[in-house]
């Protein structure tokens, strides 16, 4: 497997990570010991960058992920993330926000109890909280960090300015922000210019975009009421119609270089710049290893420039959330 390198802080993983959210949340119910076999493999085929969160469950996914990855301890590179509200059950995505310093540090030592590690190898804010100034959130890290309890600092779907102020407290390692084919606004908010002035990593997450890309979705597929894409805009039967330009797209460059839609789409994101490491998620070894081909992908300049030209003409229909 190839590696990659996230910030200037030597954090070094592998160049597809593995996000682990829809193992035990925001979809269909899953075996357990299905998904601890999954992420085993996952690491016997050199993966070594695993994404989850407090909030996905909650508690649950970093409870699968600490069981599972325990053996491996020290081999891989694990990254949580703070940032939702406390409420009866736990946070959740509408409970609002909380990256109060205290709750950062709470959130912190539960965290590491649950992934079973002594540290956390990278801790990211999950959403900007507008409550809390960026220069208090980055101390409280940098806090965490000379406790020995976090290795390297993260943000989450920041802005430009939101990074600048917290990286001059704690420097940034990574970004994690949706970006794919189809989801550029990093490109033009002048976040994407603003990580790689600062040498701050790219983690985009959705690199597949929640599985339109792969060409695997028609408007005849359906989806459990737990699938957070049964209330996605862009999973309506009228937007997949009016969206599959894209998919024809990579189809069509797939068929040049013996790929798939979704491989080709991972291959794009990858030769944007050598600090980028998607986290596609699966549950399904099959994906799993079609996902790990993209990365010996070479697209050539002409197939970037015909992807961009041809990306510039498709109107792509429905809101991302």
């Amino acid at each position: 497997m190839k590696t990659r390198k996230l910030g200037n802080d030597n954090l070094e993983v592998s160049a597809l990570g593995l996000g682990c959210m829809r193992m035990s949340f925001g979809d269909t119910p899953t075996d357990k010991q299905e998904m601890i076999d999954l992420l085993h493999k996952s690491v016997e085929r050199g993966i070594t960058f695993f994404d989850t969160a407090e909030v996905y469950g909650p508690f649950t996914n970093e409870l699968l992920v600490g069981e599972a990855l325990e053996p491996f301890k020290g081999e891989v590179v694990i990254a949580t993330k703070f940032g939702f509200k406390h409420g009866e059950n736990g946070p959740a995505p509408g409970t609002g926000l909380d990256s109060r310093p205290e709750q950062i540090k709470r959130v912190a030592d539960e965290s590491l109890k649950r992934l079973r590690v002594e540290v956390i190898d990278l801790f990211y804010q999950h959403r900007p909280d507008p409550d809390v100034p960026m220069a208090e959130v980055a101390g409280a890290v940098k806090d965490l960090i000379q406790a020995g309890k976090v290795r390297h600092f993260g943000l989450s779907e920041a802005s430009a300015e939101q990074i600048r102020q917290a990286h001059a407290v704690q420097p940034v390692a990574a970004l994690q922000s949706e970006y794919s084919i189809w989801w550029t606004a990093i490109e033009q908010n002048d976040v994407l210019a603003t990580v790689e002035e600062l040498g701050i990593g790219l983690v985009p997450y959705s690199p597949l975009g929640r599985g339109f890309l792969t060409g695997k979705i028609t408007t005849e597929t359906t989806y459990d009421s737990s699938d957070i894409r049964s209330r996605n805009p862009r999973f309506t039967s009228e937007a997949i119609q009016a969206n599959q330009a894209v998919v024809d797209l990579l189809a069509r460059i797939g068929q040049q270089h013996d790929a798939t839609p979704g491989q080709i789409a991972l291959a794009w994101l990858l030769a944007q710049k050598p600090w980028i490491a998607p986290i596609p998620g699966t549950r399904k070894l099959h994906r799993l290893d079609e996902n790990l081909g993209a990365v010996n992908i070479e697209l050539t300049a002409d197939d970037l420039s015909e992807i961009r030209e041809a990306m510039a003409e498709i109107n792509v229909i429905g809101h991302r959330y």
